[in-house]
């Protein structure tokens, strides 16, 4: 008997990475999660390029109290990517580091998301936001490409001090770094190098004109290049990567998050109803979405010592996934976690943007994004269902969960 167990569960972690479990993660989560801690997850880290690097073999931990405690436990579970470190793919700022240089770092660009300088920013998304959603005809809309991965490129490069024509780069540059496009070796290495070519150019030419006594144009690239901490500025290539980091980060992340929460208006009219009566209701919507259908799924950390985690010893170097989307739908927590509820009163439990000193950074920018988005298309189009064209879910990679294409009717 104990051997039939331990090929289910070696059949489980096997499963993880394949397609049909990207599409739908939830059943397998559900039935791998009891038994975590368990070894042999194979798969690859954000930056890194399948068919060049090799995968990481990595335990898999699922369950909400140790997913929790271990993004907690810097000390112990190491952001440090050596694998991606060792690619040709720019390495990324904050999220692989440790303290004590993860703080410092963090602290050069903390200032840019403080709640007063999202504030600053809100009148500008509202806006842009609402005249996307009022352009929108009536009838069928596949809103990946018209809207959710418009939205977040255009914000970060109006974050960044970048031409609005610009932003239909960050799109594909984001999904190439971030392995959610299905690309060669070659064309996920080519896209990286355009990126970091294009932020080089930027950041070089702004540095020049600071120089030269001349101000710098408003954005986030002026602001690092003349941010200091403690007599201390960043390097330009650090700059250039902190940009990198803001665009992969961004707008990935926030685009699924978007295209989720659409999804769930669209099949939850009863909650669209709601939302449409009570504002109110629009942030623990967006939270419940975190929770219940959260794009970011798993992180990798690395043991730098020997820890026992249920039971089971990690040794030092071994590689350790968090699967934060598994712990969101933890019983233990979340009673009945299949079902969409956003009158759940501990929804600032769920794992989705992170804990510890790798919360996310942007998370204040996201929401507001999702806010404007969510307030626009209940107000302006009522109607909302599903088109004629099934969903499309992403399939290629476990990071995150959400749909790749997604047709909405749009009703006024």
């Amino acid at each position: 008997m104990e051997k039939n167990s331990h090929k289910v569960t070696a059949e489980l972690v096997a499963a993880l990475p394949t397609g049909e479990t990207i599409a739908n993660p939830y059943p397998l989560y559900a039935d791998l999660r009891p038994q975590t801690p368990v070894f042999g997850y194979q798969d690859y880290p954000p930056g890194t390029i399948p068919g060049q690097d090799e995968p990481v073999t990595a335990w898999v931990l699922m369950k909400h109290a140790e997913v929790d405690a271990a993004a907690r436990d810097g000390d112990t579970f190491s952001s440090r990517d050596p694998l991606q470190e060792a690619s040709s793919a720019p390495s990324l700022m904050l999220v692989n580091h440790d303290n004590p240089v993860h703080d410092k770092l963090r602290k050069f660009v903390s200032g840019a998301f403080s709640f007063r300088e999202v504030e600053n920013h809100k009148p500008w998304i509202a806006l842009c936001i609402d005249q996307m959603v009022k352009e929108v005809d009536e009838g069928d809309i596949e809103v990946v490409a018209a809207l959710t991965s418009v939205i977040p490129a255009r914000v970060m490069m109006h974050l960044l001090g970048q031409p609005d024509e610009h932003a239909n780069l960050c799109r594909d540059w984001a999904t190439a770094f971030m392995l959610s496009a299905d690309l060669t070796p070659q064309q996920r290495e080519a896209s990286n190098q355009e990126m970091a070519a294009y932020f080089m150019e930027q950041v070089t030419r702004t540095d020049a004109r600071i120089k030269a006594g001349v101000s710098p144009p408003e954005g986030l690239i002026g602001a690092l290049l003349t941010a200091e901490v403690d007599g201390e500025r960043l390097s330009l290539e650090e700059v250039i990567l902190f940009c990198v980091t803001l665009v992969v980060a961004g707008a990935e992340t926030t685009t699924y998050l978007l295209t989720n929460l659409l999804h769930n208006l669209a099949t939850r009219p009863e909650v669209a109803q709601q939302l449409r009566s009570n504002t109110d209701l629009v942030l623990p919507f967006i939270n419940e979405t975190l929770r219940h259908t959260g794009p970011p799924q798993r992180l990798f950390r690395v043991a730098s010592r020997e820890v026992e985690v249920g039971g089971q010893t990690i040794k030092q170097g071994d590689w350790v996934a968090l699967f934060f989307a598994a712990a969101n739908h933890d019983p233990d927590v979340f009673p009945d976690p299949s079902q969409f509820d956003i009158t759940r009163k501990n929804l600032r439990q769920q794992l989705s943007m992170g804990v510890g000193i790798h919360h996310c950074l942007g998370i204040a920018v996201a929401k507001l994004e999702a806010t404007a988005l969510v307030e626009a298309v209940v107000q302006n189009f009522p109607g909302l269902t599903l088109g004629d064209v099934d969903p499309v879910p992403q399939t290629a990679s476990l990071l995150t969960h959400s749909l790749a294409e997604l047709t909405l009717r749009f009703t006024r």
